[in-house]
């Protein structure tokens, strides 16, 4: 009986090849769009899996309150205490495990100087709890002594080549001599995070590193991730519960106000290592992390552009049936009871479903690597070829044919054999009501896209476009050192002396970047300080940071090197004015505040400025002179700009030779902020023309089967003098109605999601009427040509030979 079926399947196919060629076509390119999704799901749900103790770990968090209780900050890493204290109180903790990003590392031995980005001080025990092949060294000990170093197997080819590094000495900052000992292979690209250099924890000991006291009583530096392991299916809700109390216990710090309790000030979470990736987005990540709305995004697209693949079959299959209706009547007649002729059908669209999976798969093994290349990613094959996948997919056939093969099965199974054998037989009316409710289906879908795409490159338009409150052209950063400070005064002079270079300032962070530091803030009430119930972040400057940037004051003035007292004054912007009730930035000159227990006045008030990315608001900002500095920015011109970077290059070589030099052109790092927000834009675009493509490839075959079935009705108006554009208009009236009512659908849903996704963005574009009326448009536009190159056709055609035909 199979047999036979296949045999009729294969017939039918080489008999209609047309439609046989659409619904192949159809299948094939939604089938390799679900295939591509789901290899970018697959790597996305796989993060951190690979490790066999995930289930067990758990980073911990910590989050700031305000005085009234709301989190105003909420950090992925703690201060050093907290490890060893909740792994002394907690005795249902098994292991504690410690890191400390080191930023970017110079690192030399012998001539060779590179920086490096993923260096980390890393406890002694890490490989328990990421685990990954020794190939030198032993996991167990070569974290245990201080000032000794484990290197991944890149870094040992990039500094020592063929020569074997173990026991080798290194220096790191220009500063600490680290002893070699292992080699380790990187992480899985599918880690949240990925050191290339583990330095032994206990180095930090060093009064000159870090300290011992430092690491036991400094509760201000959040910046050490912290992991646990529990034993399996622990219930960490039990220890969560008792962290207040744990916080009442040990969070004091001086000065403190009676009846402090640590627990109202902050707080501590735990975060399941399999989460991070996808469902962590704190303040101070280790690594950018993906985003499960994102999945949750491209699994509907993947299940769209399937359904629309779908949806053509049926509608052809359907439109078709009344060539299939005589055989359907002949078989009835000769026995055959219904549901063998459903099983038939249902047979017939399994195969074709087959048939473009073959093609689906073998078309995502040759452009996985372009969608690697577009997406900067590296998805593999592989990710398809797990035993669940593999049966999923397997599967995958029999799920698509039952979809897209069921309801032709059903209605072309109905048909009456005696009516058919008799060529009474006429389609009826629901069945055209079902189609061209599925045409709706497919339009709306594919309007939906549209709109998203449109919206996705509005809002990335505004947010590169709108005004920033700085000037981003001609930016050069780089990382500064406290090695220059001494010299400052003269790498400055040298670097003046090329015409090209035109400004220059240091700062502790820099725009693009996050505001997470925040030292209290106090302000004069009556005759005394009192502190502040809000959040006021800091950045600290120098004389020069603001005219660099191009930042405009809204009153005061800047530091300024005539000054000498500036060192214990204040430049805040706007939005600290208004949080501090203020009035006006001109009121705001000359007030008393105390911030870091350093008194002063304000001296300026700067016009707001983006300082983070449009995700966020602008917050309050407080700028601070000479308080330690970590970036470096150059204002150039844009004459000559290679031969200008090689002149900062060798003045920075001659001030400081122990320092590779690393330079990025700010407008990159901006570019970067959404990065994110482009590729979901780029991927939109693909889809939604892949979604409006298999919809008028449906569109296609229904019109060129409709025009079939009234080609005698065509040929008679000709003859009465309808002219092409008439008939064009007669056989595209009732699609392009189909669009209309599509676009109804699509509109209020679209909308709906949109506006969902744009509540992402502090700041966002308004969702504009003539987005949803454009988008309207280019679908009704692409409908109305792919019909009427069939409808010009017939129009053009001789008919007399349609009527002689008929």
């Amino acid at each position: 009986m199979l047999k036979n079926y296949l045999k009729i399947a294969l017939r039918n196919l080489r008999k209609y090849k047309f439609i046989s060629f659409i619904n192949l076509f159809g299948l094939t390119v939604g089938l390799t769009c679900c295939l591509l999704i789901v290899t970018y799901i697959l790597n996305e749900l796989s993060y951190d899996r690979f490790n066999e103790n995930a289930s067990r770990i758990y980073r911990v968090t910590r989050s700031f309150n305000t005085a009234d209780g709301i989190e105003n900050l909420h950090l992925s890493a703690v201060a050093p205490p907290f490890g060893p204290l909740l792994k002394n109180d907690f005795p249902d903790i098994q292991k504690m495990t410690r890191l400390l990003n080191n930023g970017s590392t110079s690192l030399r031995y012998e001539e060779k100087l590179f920086l490096e980005k993923n260096a980390f001080f890393a406890d002694e025990n890490f490989f328990d709890f990421f685990p990954t092949t020794i190939t030198r060294g032993n996991a167990k000990t070569a974290l245990a002594e201080p000032n000794c170093v484990m290197i991944s197997e890149e870094i040992a080819k990039k500094y020592f080549g063929r020569n074997d590094p173990v026991n080798q000495m290194v220096k790191i900052d220009n500063a600490l001599n680290l002893k070699v000992t292992g080699l380790f292979k990187l992480l899985p690209s599918n880690a949240h995070f990925h050191p290339e250099l583990l330095i032994s924890f206990s180095t930090l000991n060093d009064s000159t590193v870090y300290g011992r006291k430092q690491l036991e009583t400094n509760f201000g530096n959040n910046a050490f991730y912290t992991y646990l392991m529990f034993p399996e299916n622990y219930p960490v809700a039990k220890i969560e519960s008792r962290f207040p109390a744990f916080l009442d216990k040990h969070y004091h710090f001086p000065n403190e106000p009676a009846g402090f309790k640590g627990s109202t000030a902050t707080k501590l979470y735990l975060q399941k290592l399999t989460d991070i990736h996808l469902r962590s987005h704190l303040d101070d990540e280790i690594e950018p992390n993906g985003d499960i709305k994102r999945v949750y995004i491209f699994s509907a697209i993947a299940l769209f552009v399937l359904l629309i693949a779908c949806i053509n079959y049926m509608n052809l299959s359907t439109a078709r049936s009344a060539l299939r209706a005589r055989e359907i009547g002949v078989r009835k007649v000769a026995g055959a009871q219904r549901k063998e002729i459903i099983a038939q059908f249902l047979s017939e669209s399994i195969f074709l479903a087959a048939i473009a999976l073959i093609f689906a798969l073998l078309l995502t093994w040759a452009i996985l690597p372009l969608v690697n290349s577009l997406l900067h990613q590296s998805f593999s094959i592989k990710n398809l070829l797990q035993a669940p996948v593999i049966i999923s997919i397997l599967l995958l056939p029999f799920v698509v044919g039952l979809l897209s093969g069921i309801y032709p099965a059903l209605f072309m199974s109905s048909f009456n054999p005696v009516s058919v054998l008799k060529g009474s037989f006429k389609i009826g009316k629901g069945n055209i009501s079902f189609r061209q409710v599925l045409v709706v289906a497919q339009f709306s879908i594919s309007i939906i896209l549209i709109i998203a795409t449109m919206v996705v490159f509005q809002q990335l338009r505004y947010m590169q476009n709108a005004s920033l409150g700085y000037n981003k052209d001609h930016l050069v950063t780089l990382p500064y050192t406290s090695a220059l400070n001494n010299k400052y005064e003269s790498f400055r002079s040298e670097l003046f002396r090329n015409p090209n270079i035109k400004n220059f300032g240091r700062s502790s962070r820099i725009p693009t970047g996050r505001l997470l530091d925040d030292m209290g803030a106090s302000i004069l009430s009556g005759d005394s300080l009192k502190p502040i119930n809000a959040d006021l972040k800091y950045i600290t400057i120098d004389y020069d940071f603001i005219p660099t940037y191009g930042i405009n004051m809204a009153a005061g003035r800047n530091f300024s090197r005539d000054f000498s007292t500036d060192s214990a004054n204040f430049i805040i912007n706007e939005a600290a004015v208004s949080m501090l009730n203020w009035k006006t930035p001109t009121n705001a000159i000359g007030k008393d505040i105390a911030y870091g227990g350093v008194r002063g006045k304000i001296i300026g008030v700067t016009n707001d400025f983006h300082f983070e990315s449009m995700h966020q608001k602008i917050i309050p900002l407080i700028m601070i002179r000479n308080f330690g500095f970590g970036n470096l920015t150059i204002k150039i011109s844009g004459n000559n700009i290679p031969a200008t970077i090689k002149y900062i290059d060798d003045t920075w070589k001659k001030y400081l030779p122990e320092t590779p030099f690393q330079y990025n052109f700010f407008d990159e790092k901006f570019a970067a902020l959404y990065s994110s927000e482009q590729q979901q834009g780029n991927i939109f675009t693909v889809f939604s023309c892949i979604a409006i493509f298999i919809a008028c490839l449906g569109l296609f075959g229904l019109s060129a089967f409709a025009i079939t079935q009234r080609i005698k009705e065509i040929g008679i108006r000709k003859v009465l003098g309808a002219s092409v554009t008439q008939i064009t208009t007669m056989m595209s009236k009732d699609f392009l109605k189909l669009v209309a009512i599509a676009a109804v659908i699509a509109f209020p849903v679209a909308w709906y999601a949109m506006y969902q996704w744009l509540q992402d963005f502090a700041y966002r574009i308004h969702l504009a009427w003539w987005i949803f009326l454009a988008a309207g448009i280019a679908a009704t536009l692409i409908a109305f040509i792919t019909i009427s190159f069939q409808a010009v056709k017939a129009g053009l055609s001789n008919p007399a030979k349609a009527i002689r035909a008929e």
